[in-house]
């Protein structure tokens, strides 16, 4: 009999939006032969519900997956792996509260500790902080293994909680170059000439209005920013902000994978302006498309692409970046990426290193 693994911690499948569901979806699709999966799926209309997932069993739950529903959704989600799989992968410690009762069931489970230091982040009240730092540590020391996507944040995760964790990366290489179309050129026409492109969720410590400063001050400089802006008031004003700005091209978040490549490729750099993450999958899939990085300078940012890219930790750095960069720095900056993306960030190799994580647990 194949392994039972239960998936829990993320929207469901087909992943539309967000690391987790990405790694998820491509767990199911590489590893389907040797795992029997179940993956938790958000509350979805029935008649929009999926009857089957090739190589995953789909369950939904009656809650949503994000915002005050998060935290009574992951517990639904594990009470119940709990008592009917062999593996549990649960990807981020928000119900860390639950996993003592797995002392009743006594299945494997492993915690993916995602973002670095989920309690600390801006967008949190202090009640929040305090939550997610006591839930976090009870992940870790309830789970039977920990993991983090860098090496930054498996450092955090021994000195906060000392606790041991595995380092296991993220892959990029399910995003590609979509080929020419006139359709998507009719509908984004900012692509005939040059800009530099930034995909971010619309929450402050992703520092939108840092890079909308910048660009005030850029006016030969275009910005496409694309963001999910009517998450929050944050986001609801970063967007008034971008529209002022006539350099600015705010985008609603777009789930297509070819239209968002397409217009990631075509862009001049990346600009990455995430400060609380581990491996940000927005990060490894901007390197695994080909594109020079700017970075928001943080320790993971610089881990992920080993130091390989041009750091800003504000609108004045950012601007002189732009202001001063030539075709050969970014020729460079390419190249020294390019070997980065073949060797860290495949699918195939993080599918290999969860399999022998699985097979021991």
């Amino acid at each position: 009999m194949k392994k039972r693994v239960a998936i829990v911690g993320t929207a469901g499948l087909p992943a539309a939006y967000g690391g987790f569901e990405t790694l998820a979806q491509n767990l199911v699709a590489n590893l389907r032969d040797l795992y029997d999966f179940t993956v938790y799926c958000k509350r979805t209309p029935r008649a929009r519900r999926l009857s089957h997932y090739p190589g995953a069993r789909l369950i939904y739950l009656p809650l949503h997956s994000n915002g005050w529903q998060s935290l009574p959704y992951d517990c639904l989600a594990l009470l119940h792996a709990f008592a009917t799989v062999d593996v549990v992968l649960y990807l981020g410690p928000v119900a860390g509260m639950i996993l003592p009762l797995n002392g009743l069931f006594r299945k494997n489970v492993i915690v993916n500790f995602g973002g670095l230091n989920e309690w600390e982040r801006e967008k949190l009240g202090a009640l929040e902080k305090k939550y997610m730092f006591l839930s976090s540590r009870l992940c870790a020391r309830f789970s039977k293994v920990n993991l983090a996507d860098n090496w930054v944040l498996q450092k955090s995760i021994k000195q906060s909680f000392q606790a041991e964790s595995l380092v296991i990366r993220y892959g990029g290489n399910h995003v590609g170059v979509p080929e020419d179309r006139a359709d998507l050129e009719a509908r984004y026409p900012f692509v005939r000439n040059p800009y530099f492109v930034s995909v971010a969720r619309a929450q402050i410590d992703n520092n939108l209005h840092v890079l909308v400063d910048a660009f005030k001050k850029l006016p030969a400089n275009r910005l496409v920013l694309i963001s999910n802006w009517q998450v929050s008031q944050y986001g609801r004003l970063m967007y008034e902000k971008a529209c002022e700005v006539p350099n600015i091209i705010p985008l609603d978040a777009i789930y297509d994978p070819v239209e968002i490549n397409y217009i990631r490729s075509k862009a001049i750099a990346y600009i990455h302006s995430h400060s609380y993450c581990g491996t940000a999958p927005s990060l490894v899939e901007a390197i695994c498309l080909g594109l020079p990085i700017i970075s928001w300078d943080v320790p993971t940012n610089r881990e992920t692409t080993r130091g390989n890219a041009l750091f800003f930790d504000s609108a004045g750095s950012l601007q002189r970046i732009i202001h001063d960069l030539t075709p050969e720095e970014l020729a460079g900056l390419k190249h020294s990426l390019r070997m980065l993306a073949k060797e860290e960030y495949t699918w195939d190799y993080v599918c290999k290193q969860y399999a022998e994580l699985f097979d021991r647990s």
